[in-house]
């Protein structure tokens, strides 16, 4: 069945859940540190991510999809990944200012883009290549200052963590659509709901896991200053866990490249809850930047509707 589209609304709802979900866990890592900030988005996302698979396999009358060696291998590697993406985000935001941080985080979607070459052979047409990197110049115009684009490179150590996040957040993505089509699609267990949930359900079990056992070893405060900070933890995993359903539905229809292109219209999102919160009106360079990134996102669409 062709579902045109469809991965575009998954993914703007996808986005602008996310930015609920990283300014949640933006204000924890002040609170319980940057670990225990982390494992909030696994750890409190996981009930969450099984009520959700539970009721779609409920609706669509569907049997769990069985795993295969390959969807085992691609969802431990998305889910070790994915630990590691955003304990270095919420590193790279802890240090900078929410938007700066964007400008090298953001440097996913090219990074995505050419793994997804490499390790799925998602190929793209030459108008998506370009939206791909017209909208990552938009970051950096909404970003920089005119005349302190040095700073880009004058900062080698938030630089390389930034990219860092980028890279690892994109192999995760690239990862989880492997898993996903490494299961099998026969029968309704094999709808892309079914497939996109399993995988998302299945990745928040490894990484509660992972990072359960850590914390209880090692970081055992941080653990505890999570379950102290319940509320705002309940809603950052809620938050993540209904983000991420989106984004795992959205990876399933379309190349990740597409999807982690199109995600950045959550700048715009950013920018405008910023301004509401603050009072702060956006500078030239930003609203250019910004406008750039939606024409670099109204070149995808045309590229995939032509």
């Amino acid at each position: 069945m062709d579902h045109g589209l469809l991965w575009v609304p998954l993914t703007l709802v996808a986005a602008a859940l996310q930015v609920v979900r990283n300014g949640a866990q933006a204000n924890l890592t002040g609170k319980i540190g940057t670990l225990g900030a982390t494992q909030v988005r696994f750890v409190f996302g996981l009930p969450f991510a099984l009520l959700f698979l539970v009721g779609v396999l409920a609706v669509a009358d569907a049997p769990l999809p069985h795993f295969t060696a390959a969807a085992v291998g691609w969802t431990v590697l998305g889910a070790v990944t994915q630990i590691g993406g955003t304990a270095m985000m919420l590193f790279v935001m802890h240090r900078r200012a929410f938007g700066v941080a964007y400008t090298y985080i953001k440097t996913e979607p090219v990074i995505v883009a050419l793994l997804g070459v490499v390790l799925l052979g998602d190929h793209l047409p030459a108008l998506a290549w370009a939206a791909t990197g017209l909208v990552t110049a938009g970051v950096i115009f909404a970003s920089v200052k005119p005349g302190e684009y040095d700073k880009l490179v004058s900062e080698g150590g938030m630089i390389m963590a930034g990219i860092v996040s980028g890279a690892l957040t994109g192999l995760c993505s690239i990862a989880f659509r492997g898993a996903m089509e490494a299961l099998p699609a026969e029968g309704n267990g094999g709808t892309f709901v079914v497939r996109a949930l399993t995988v998302l359900a299945s990745s928040l079990v490894v990484q509660t896991a992972l990072l359960g056992t850590y914390l209880a070893v090692w970081e055992r405060e941080a653990f505890i200053g999570s379950l102290r900070e319940w509320r705002n933890s309940l809603g950052a995993g809620a938050a993540g866990a209904a983000s991420s359903a989106f984004w795992f539905t959205a990876f399933s229809l379309t190349p990740a490249s597409n999807v982690r292109t199109m995600s950045l219209i959550e700048l715009p999102i950013v920018a405008l809850t910023s301004g509401r919160l603050t009072g702060r009106k956006m500078a030239g360079h930003e609203i250019a930047g910004l406008a750039v990134v939606m024409g670099g996102v109204a070149l995808l669409l045309y590229a995939h509707a032509a």
